[in-house]
């Protein structure tokens, strides 16, 4: 799968521009592979856990994104996941799925200042709905109905990252 920036109105060809070569270049995001890095199911309470209750559990969810260089154009990208179940945070826990989902990425023509965007939410984006249904499987295949993640807003994960990230610059400088 590819994915490839439109053109600039205007510009013609992808070959056709005034002389620049990187200008020339039709930038692209390509997935060369997808992989399960890391998979864990518990249910520690099994048997018992799986009987009917009159309530519902509490599910927790954490998610996180890695990016690694591979060469000069190709990124490990690491989607992790972590799904608990339970009805008090860490007693009675039904289920805990715990997934590192990754995929390598040729990126390619982009300017440097998109790449941390494009590494950061469009990778995992693209990562994110094949992460989704092992996690759903996971949960099925232990005696529990799919565990459907909602959409994930990667954008506003990296902003908020990033403001972190600025703020800890800002202690350390005092």
């Amino acid at each position: 799968m590819a994915i490839t920036e439109p053109e600039k109105e205007g510009n013609g060809s992808a070959q056709a521009g005034n002389g620049n070569d990187k200008e020339a270049q039709q930038a692209s995001l390509s997935i060369l592979t997808q992989y399960v890095k890391d998979l864990s199911f518990e249910s520690p309470g099994a048997p018992q856990s799986l009987r009917g209750r009159d309530k519902a559990p509490g599910i927790s969810i954490n998610v996180n994104v890695n990016a690694n260089p591979i060469s000069g154009t190709e990124f490990d990208v690491l989607l992790s996941l972590n799904a608990q179940a339970s009805f008090e945070k860490d007693k009675d826990v039904l289920f805990n799925i715990e997934l590192v989902y990754g995929g390598v990425f040729r990126v390619e023509g982009f300017p440097q200042e998109h790449m941390l965007p494009i590494l950061f939410i469009e990778c995992p984006r693209l990562l994110f709905p094949f992460a989704r249904q092992i996690v759903a499987e996971c949960s099925r295949n232990g005696g529990f109905p799919p565990l459907m993640i909602d959409p994930i807003d990667f954008a506003q994960m990296f902003q908020q990252r990033m403001a972190e990230e600025q703020a800890r610059q800002k202690v350390q400088a005092t």
